[in-house]
């Protein structure tokens, strides 16, 4: 199969700019990662995204733009437009023009109960901006096809499973845990599909917290955490949530955990309680995995959270917890890669997601096409 090269663009649900990174794949097997840069938005965009989820709140039909997202849908895209041109003239370095470009979008509202995810991004446009076609909307087919439309990365982590190094290579099962605004996790087995599921809240309970309480947009290296305690009564009652007893395939949005339960805490204590709950919602994703993980590799911006990774390797029983870094992977990067990687995917009309994965009710390719 033809090898391609290819940029991903991911904006995950932590909404604090654009990842983007470069690969060259033939869409299965053959992963040549590249360079990758992030692209931050400015505080008053961010601001402006967190406004517009409420808008979006209305949404019905997933074609719909009430309110400021419209608007928005235009400005973001030409960001990302904008992103792609500064990493061509700043980081590409010898890997030259992509072939494509694969385009998240931004998530604003994800209702898989009602088959309604909407990631506002105009493909077309950004395929006139960049001059590169572009693949988009990659989630709707497997919601068409009965899946939850997320987590699309976890075919994106198998075909990593198969790159580690020694000593890591080859520990089957291996997890992959994306600690992002939500967390997702990916059970990788030795022979069969992933499994593949969200955790639970990763980081945006933590920065709602210390956005409200504290005024600054996260916890820097878990610093404020670091003064305080964990409150076991709040934990239990987050994890008491009846989407914790149920197995995969689930997913969430940003909002369907709130800040309702750590209430009334000091600052310190609320943030460390709310790390606590990452890690432990995360733990608690191996009672619905087929078998127990041998390692774990640690992905995302939660990965820089000390409490969390602590929590973590407290609570792993007879297994190794290692960061994307330990074995030679991105921990940041990794979402923007699977970005490119499910492009080429989707123009092989390979799957993108399955039935262990989104729960689909067969394995389906997915995306939308646009050229300059």
């Amino acid at each position: 199969m033809a090898v391609s090269c290819a940029i991903g663009l991911m904006s995950g649900t932590s909404m604090d700019g654009i990842d983007v990174a470069m690969l060259r794949t033939d869409g299965e097997h053959l992963v040549e990662r590249g360079p990758s840069m992030f692209v931050p938005y400015e505080t008053t965009f961010r601001r402006r995204i967190e406004k517009a989820l409420g808008d979006a709140k209305a949404i019905v039909r997933r074609e719909e733009r009430p309110g400021d997202l419209q608007a928005l849908e235009h400005e973001i895209t030409r960001l990302h437009a904008g992103a792609v041109a500064r990493f061509l003239r700043e980081a590409a370095g010898g890997w030259g023009r992509p072939e494509m470009i694969g385009f998240h979008g931004q998530t604003v509202l994800h209702r898989p109960e009602a088959g309604v995810t909407v990631q506002i991004g105009d493909g077309r446009l950004l395929a006139q901006l960049t001059g590169c076609p572009v693949v988009y909307d990659m989630r709707a087919n497997d919601m068409s096809h009965g899946g939850q439309g997320a987590p699309l990365v976890p075919v994106y982590h198998a075909a990593l499973a198969g790159t580690l190094p020694q000593p890591f290579a080859g520990r089957f099962p291996v997890v992959f845990v994306n600690i992002g605004g939500i967390s997702n996790v990916t059970y990788v087995p030795e022979h069969g599909d992933p499994v593949a599921f969200d955790s639970g809240p990763g980081n945006t309970l933590i920065d709602q917290w210390v956005s409200r309480e504290g005024g600054v947009p996260f916890d820097a290296g878990g610093a404020i955490a670091n003064e305080g305690s964990v409150v076991r009564a709040v934990v239990e009652r987050y994890l008491g949530n009846p989407f914790f007893a149920r197995g995969g395939p689930k997913s969430l949005d940003r909002n369907d955990f709130t800040l309702a339960e750590v209430a009334g805490l000091e600052l310190a204590d609320g943030s460390r309680t709310l790390a606590a709950v990452s890690a432990e919602a995360i733990l608690k994703s191996a009672e619905h995995m087929p078998e127990q993980p041998k390692l774990w590799v640690i992905c995302g911006g939660g990965r820089k959270n000390p409490h969390i990774l602590r929590d973590l390797r407290a609570g792993v029983v007879d297994a190794e917890v290692v960061l994307a870094e330990d074995v030679c992977l991105d921990g940041d990067a990794m979402e923007a890669e699977a970005w490119a990687y499910l492009a080429v995917r989707a123009r092989e009309e390979l799957p993108l997601t399955f039935p262990t994965t989104t729960g689909c009710r067969e394995a389906v390719t997915g995306g939308v096409f646009a050229t300059p």
